[in-house]
């Protein structure tokens, strides 16, 4: 039986909306580890044997991938989607006034777009918004074309690991958002028929003075806690500062460690419809004549 994979304690899709919506302007100016995540994402690319000629930048943000991507495909069409109309206003800047990126907006779990009208879905820290990864998986087959590549990155369960640690001795509320398992995932690409999925890990760390900095962070860039068993209102100081003096322990060197658990993944549409076929309990069956012209293409 196929199952579901979904946020624990399920995304307020509502509230990120609004949230991004609201970090649209100040948002570059403390992104630093999105951007370095999405530079990481994009040299990947270089070990690929695709030239795409449409490619969609799922979950664009203000378009800082959006633009690289139009940099290092001088020749494909280049779609920015994001659900928060107000960072597509960046979006549309990107590039040079001849050759601009198309924007959309619209909701990964649901695209706006034609079946099989994508050679490249790229999607760079997104897919954690999304209240149901089988769901949004499936979407991304859908429009991508036979022989097209989805390449994305998202958090692992062990991101911000430090602050969830601070305020489990606080309180039992949630205070951070779920993240999906890195093998749960693959399962999912599978599921949802894509072939010769990779997934990989690595950690990264920022460092602050205190934990007032990580906070005012991840409100700039729009991260809040999404999750509909949050915590309502406001914070009571005496939370708030037992919530810091537990954070002290993880100190280091005079800085506060968070920490990011960083996933990265990518699978490719068959180049026909026969060669990836899909049972009713999820299981994924490949001809055996399919898989060298699968392994070929990276």
């Amino acid at each position: 039986m196929t199952q579901n994979i979904q946020q624990t304690g399920l995304v307020d899709k509502l509230q990120v909306r609004r949230a991004f919506s609201n970090a649209a302007d100040c948002y570059d100016s403390a992104a630093v580890l999105q951007r370095e995540i999405g530079n990481r994402m994009l040299e990947r690319l270089d070990y690929v044997r695709l030239q795409p000629k449409v490619i969609l930048d799922a979950g664009a943000g203000t378009g800082f991938c959006t633009g690289q991507l139009l940099n290092r495909y001088k020749k494909a069409r280049i779609v920015g989607l994001d659900f928060a109309l107000p960072m597509l206003k960046h979006v549309q800047k990107r590039g040079r006034w001849l050759r601009r990126p198309d924007c959309v907006c619209g909701d990964i779990e649901c695209l706006p777009l034609a079946s099989e009208s994508v050679d490249l879905v790229y999607s760079n820290v997104a897919i954690q918004w999304c209240t149901d990864l089988n769901k949004t998986l499936d979407e991304f087959m859908r429009v991508l074309k036979p022989g097209g590549l989805l390449m994305f990155t998202t958090f692992g369960p062990d991101t911000l690991q430090e602050l969830r640690a601070a305020w489990s001795e606080v309180d039992g509320t949630r205070h951070t958002s779920d993240f999906v398992d890195m093998h749960d995932i693959g399962d999912t690409l599978l599921q949802s028929g894509f072939a010769d999925p990779v997934m990989d890990a690595e950690r990264m760390q920022l460092t602050y003075d205190n934990v007032r900095g990580l906070v005012d962070d991840l409100k700039t860039i729009g991260a809040h806690n999404a999750s509909k068993q949050r915590q309502r209102g406001m914070t009571g100081k005496k939370r708030w500062q037992g919530m810091c003096n537990a954070y002290e322990k993880f100190r280091v060197n005079q800085r506060l460690p968070a920490t990011y658990e960083v996933l990265y993944g990518h699978a490719w549409k068959a180049q026909s419809s026969q060669a990836v076929q899909k049972t009713q309990n999820g299981q994924t069956f490949v001809p055996v004549q399919h898989i060298k012209k699968l392994s070929d293409q990276l």
